[in-house]
């Protein structure tokens, strides 16, 4: 595929420069297979595949975008010309730059062949188990809403005025699925997904487990009075919670006064045994990659270590802005966006903790395994209140059930008050986390 490309990348150079302005090609194809199962039938298959260019040039620091999915040449002059004619109605910024070519990327192990080499009914029959799985795990399983397989190939080249030239191809396959439990009335949801970089870890029967198991565990689920008692969250629950974290390490963010964490490089920002890292380099991560989307060579940001704030998430213009380097934060959502801040696989390091003794450890705390309505959290102020449910811990045993209340309170003491960090470090797509112990948290029940 870079034959293909790379040729592409090279006309849009050569016609930015012909009119004297900086400029960057960014070429992406990508194909894709999704498959759903229900009742055992094939209820959706789909194959998709798309090619396209995105091309930004620098007009005396004023910035045009534009892209096209005909890699004709004279969709490409047209492409690069229109680019140029958008950049007369966009300000001049001195921080408008490209990045320099990279000596060298990082060697990785990003595309398993097996993937590709599979057939389409192997890859069908993973997601039958994994429905099977399921409707075996307990016969209040009831309904399965749906059960999938997905897979992607992409390949993905960066060129600009500057002599960066860098190009890799990567894959990845999942399973997934959504079903519901009843009993006496009550029915509950269950889902589960498990998403790697290589097949052979994909694992049918953990799925199908797991989902069974959440949807049952929460049938006949009971409110419980208001308290402020110690809480444990599910790697689930916190990689909710990280989201949040996301906007407030975004540098972006910090500059425009958006983020709580503005000013507090430094600062203890979470209890000393709390860790966060940023690491596009992680062995088998779905968010590693050689180079993230502007050609800047992937590395690994450590953000917060044992509390303490290190720094921020960066692309090429935010660093700009701050007079720092670029930490390889500049994702793409396709060929048709621009870059933006974001994360690769954002990950809080596991502890030591046994997650059976965090919650032996406790006479009484709420063991959370769903929260609702996390986009209400306000990353500025740091305050939240959302719903919540999940278990109730009495003398070090999970007991009975509980829905139908709100957690509450502020960002700042949330991170400050974990007490304890799991080992069971557990990646939900590009965010990885271990089970979490809070101190105390407010709950808002009866």
């Amino acid at each position: 595929m870079e034959d293909i490309l790379k040729p592409v990348g090279e006309k849009v150079l050569q016609a930015a420069q012909a009119k004297g302005v900086a400029a960057e090609a960014f070429l992406l194809h990508e194909k894709e297979l999704s498959i759903e199962v229900i009742n055992g039938q094939v209820e959706t298959l789909k194959q998709a595949g798309e090619m396209g260019l995105g091309v930004r040039i620098i007009n005396n620091g004023r910035l045009g975008f534009a892209y096209s999915s005909d890699l004709s040449d004279q969709a490409v002059q047209e492409t690069v010309n229109d680019a140029i004619k958008i950049s007369a109605y966009t300000d001049s910024d001195e921080f408008n730059i490209f990045p320099t070519a990279a000596a060298s990327y990082p060697k990785m192990n990003i595309i398993d062949n097996d993937i590709s080499q599979m057939t389409l009914e192997e890859k069908i029959e993973m997601a039958r188990e994994v429905e099977h799985i399921a409707r075996a795990y307990d016969k209040r399983v009831s309904i399965i809403e749906r059960s999938g397989y997905d897979d992607n190939e992409y390949t993905a080249l960066i060129m600009n005025t500057n002599g960066l030239y860098a190009c890799e191809r990567g894959n990845s396959c999942g399973l997934y699925i959504f079903l519901v439990a009843e009993e006496n009335a009550d029915a509950q949801n269950g889902f589960s997904m498990m998403i790697n970089k290589k097949i052979k870890d994909l694992n049918p029967s953990l799925v199908g487990k797991e989902a069974g198991y959440r949807a049952v565990r929460s049938l006949q689920a009971r409110k419980i009075k208001s308290a402020r008692i110690p809480c444990i969250l599910e790697p689930y629950v916190t990689t909710r919670f990280m989201g949040l974290l996301a906007q407030m390490v975004d540098a972006e963010s910090v500059q425009k006064g958006k983020s709580m964490f503005a000013g507090k490089v430094g600062d203890p920002v979470a209890a000393s045994v709390f860790n966060l890292v940023d690491d596009a380099t992680y062995k088998d991560g779905i968010g590693s990659f050689p180079f993230d989307g502007e050609g800047v060579p992937a590395r690994r940001n450590v953000i917060i270590k044992n509390g303490i704030l290190q720094g921020f998430l960066y692309d090429t213009y935010s660093a700009q802005k701050d007079g720092q380097q670029s930490t390889a934060n500049a994702v793409r959502g396709s060929f048709r966006s621009l870059p933006y801040i974001g994360t690769t696989n954002f990950i809080i390091e596991p502890g030591h903790a046994n997650p059976e003794q965090m919650i032996g450890d406790l006479e009484k705390g709420f063991y959370i395994t769903e929260v609702m309505g996390m986009h209400t959290a306000n990353p500025i102020s740091g305050d939240f209140s959302v719903g919540a449910a999940g278990i109730m811990i009495e003398n070090g045993e999970m007991t009975y059930p509980v829905r139908g209340v709100t957690i509450a309170g502020n960002l700042g003491s949330f991170f400050q008050d974990i007490e304890t960090v799991g080992n069971d470090l557990r990646f939900y797509g590009g965010r990885a986390a271990p089970t979490v112990r809070l101190k105390s948290l407010s709950i808002a029940g009866e």
